[in-house]
């Protein structure tokens, strides 16, 4: 999670799952991203933040243009945490046309 002022150029707070969690396997989990947004619900506290607007970033490009699994379960731990939330937008990249996807002409064969 990264907080930003409205103009996108000073970062106020910039928190991972990783840096929550031990095992590399658990960094993108729900619950890391709860963790990752209870800490950044408190230090914006602390800096006397008290709404945000929250921009949702999947991949995108020709890789995956779904969020996360850790996406919405942050979503869920800053509202129940106390802050404010304007707006939720999604600004994952869509191509207009771009490189070729991995896995061939037929696909992935399982």
């Amino acid at each position: 999670m990264h907080v930003t002022d409205l103009s996108g150029r000073e970062t106020l707070v910039r928190i991972t799952g990783g840096m929550k969690v031990k095992a590399d396997r658990d960094e993108s989990s729900p619950y890391a991203a709860m963790l990752a947004a209870q800490d950044v619900a408190t230090r914006c506290k602390e800096l006397g933040i008290t709404a945000l607007h929250i921009k949702l970033r999947a991949t995108g490009g020709n890789k995956t243009k779904t969020p996360g699994p850790g996406a919405q379960a942050a979503l869920r731990a800053l509202a129940r945490s106390g802050m404010k939330i304007g707006r939720i937008e999604d600004v994952t990249p869509i191509p207009s046309d771009s490189t070729r996807r991995k896995s061939g002409r037929r696909g992935r064969r399982l």
